[in-house]
């Protein structure tokens, strides 16, 4: 028998990671492992916003001209649109890391766009000044250049999984990755965006959720879904997610809680030797400009 969840309030998130909201830098892990000297060619050009689900933050076509880093429990994700109103979700991003002229330096026109679908807060900064301060410090640029191969590792693996895997499984996927980011067992996502993230309508989205639930690994609530047993989860799963978090762990030195989150990611030591990746972004780094 189906377990309908009734909730009609705010879905209730944990409490934000940091307990010094002032500060520029509080809730974005990918900005939180910079070190002092990094922190100071940042903090400058760093502006904090408020954004409501739904909110774009750039559209196909639009030249890139920021870098957006949401914080605590905000989540973006990157989607692109289909003909007939259609749309597919490319890669989620919390605040592991930044979406916007990341992989190019910006100032490019998108090819997807960029919807909040967790409310919060994001730090943005002119994508110019972002370069700016990756060619000022080989560091920073490392630590960058490391988060652009995850995005790009989770673009990847995300065209793989929509088609290879049933879409059991790429539910699960999904749901899983935004565990990750918000770090809870009650998931702030209704039936209808799940829906646009898939690419599939309400009614067959709809179908394949009872299904899971029956299965006993979510409950169904009013604009929630409830998950119930993680390791069941991932074992229900394809291994999409997994060798996703085990690219952000190997590259980027993701730590993640026993719950999922991801709670910290490795920042590259002063004085460390670069050479692995002597080609990455910058050139200029290098160089070896002509």
């Amino acid at each position: 028998m189906n377990t309908l969840v009734d909730d009609r309030r705010r879905p209730e998130l944990p409490p934000p990671m940091s307990s010094d909201p002032g500060h520029p830098f509080a809730g974005n892990l990918l900005l939180a492992a910079l070190a002092p000297s990094d922190v100071a060619l940042l903090t400058p050009h760093l502006v904090r916003g408020e954004h409501a689900r739904g909110d774009l933050l750039f559209r196909v076509g639009e030249d890139v001209s920021h870098v957006s880093f949401p914080l605590d429990r905000t989540v973006a994700t990157l989607m692109v649109p289909l003909s007939g109103g259609r749309t597919v979700e490319t890669a989620t991003v919390g605040h592991e890391g930044a979406v916007g002229g990341v992989v190019s330096h910006g100032y490019l026109p998108a090819f997807t766009q960029c919807v909040i679908q967790v409310e919060g807060t994001v730090l943005r900064m002119d994508a110019d000044h972002l370069r700016q301060a990756k060619r000022a410090s080989p560091t920073l640029n490392d630590l960058f250049v490391r988060y652009a191969d995850c995005l790009l590792a989770q673009v990847l693996q995300s065209v793989a999984c929509n088609a290879a895997h049933p879409i059991e499984q790429r539910v699960l996927r999904w749901l899983l990755g935004l565990q990750d980011r918000v770090g809870t067992d009650a998931l702030p996502i209704t039936q209808v965006v799940l829906g646009g993230m898939l690419g599939v309508g309400r009614t067959y989205v709809t179908t394949v959720l009872t299904k899971l639930q029956d299965q006993g690994l979510i409950h169904i609530g009013r604009g929630r879904i409830h998950m119930l047993d993680r390791a069941r989860t991932e074992a229900a799963c394809c291994d999409c997610h997994a060798r996703v978090r085990r690219h952000f762990h190997t590259v980027l030195g993701a730590i993640y809680a026993p719950d999922g989150e991801i709670i910290a990611v490795e920042a590259t030591p002063p004085g460390d030797d670069l050479t692995p990746r002597p080609d990455a972004i910058l050139p200029e780094l290098r160089g070896d400009v002509r």
